[in-house]
């Protein structure tokens, strides 16, 4: 199998507590009371879109619109405005999870950007077509802000993985 380019090493198995350990994390920290301001990161989002694009079976467009429903809860939105934007962010994620590994860092933040913009834009017009009231415009930060966190997040996420396998002196790799 030919490997991608950015990989320089091969990485062991996610652990699925980690994987579950780093979406609670996040989670929490989009509940942290910071007075929600506009261009303020989706940590979840993030990770979500990490989580979709690395392990794609263990983290699908179900855990995404899930995740949704409680931010909704949490932040008293609309039902589903989130969870909408992150099925379709997590669907975006899933179809690219086979080409961003390709890429360096900086080069998939490029790629997710869109993704991130999208979910933006579908959160907006959710909020929009209720009657909510325009949030500003350092909205428009916010997507560049989580593309910006790509690669920092990209680096604390994969760092268990790269941990060295136990070293055997039978075994040949």
């Amino acid at each position: 199998m030919i490997m991608p380019r950015a990989a320089s090493q091969l990485l062991l198995p996610a652990n699925p507590l980690f994987i579950a350990f780093s979406l609670l994390v996040a989670l929490l920290l989009d509940m942290v009371p910071l007075g929600r301001q506009a261009a303020m990161p989706d940590f979840l989002s993030i990770v979500l879109v990490f989580w979709n694009v690395h392990q794609p079976r263990r983290v699908n467009v179900g855990w995404a619109f899930l995740f949704g429903l409680l931010v909704d809860v949490h932040h008293g939105a609309l039902l589903g405005q989130h969870a909408l934007a992150y099925s379709g962010l997590s669907f975006g994620a899933v179809a690219l999870h086979r080409r961003l590994p390709w890429f360096t860092r900086w080069g998939q933040a490029l790629h997710v950007l869109p993704l991130f913009a999208l979910a933006h834009a579908v959160s907006l017009v959710v909020r929009l077509a209720v009657g909510g009231m325009w949030p500003g415009w350092p909205l428009l930060l916010a997507p560049f802000i989580e593309a910006l966190l790509w690669p920092l997040a990209s680096w604390i996420l994969l760092a268990p993985q790269r941990r060295p396998p136990d070293r055997d002196d039978h075994r040949p790799l």
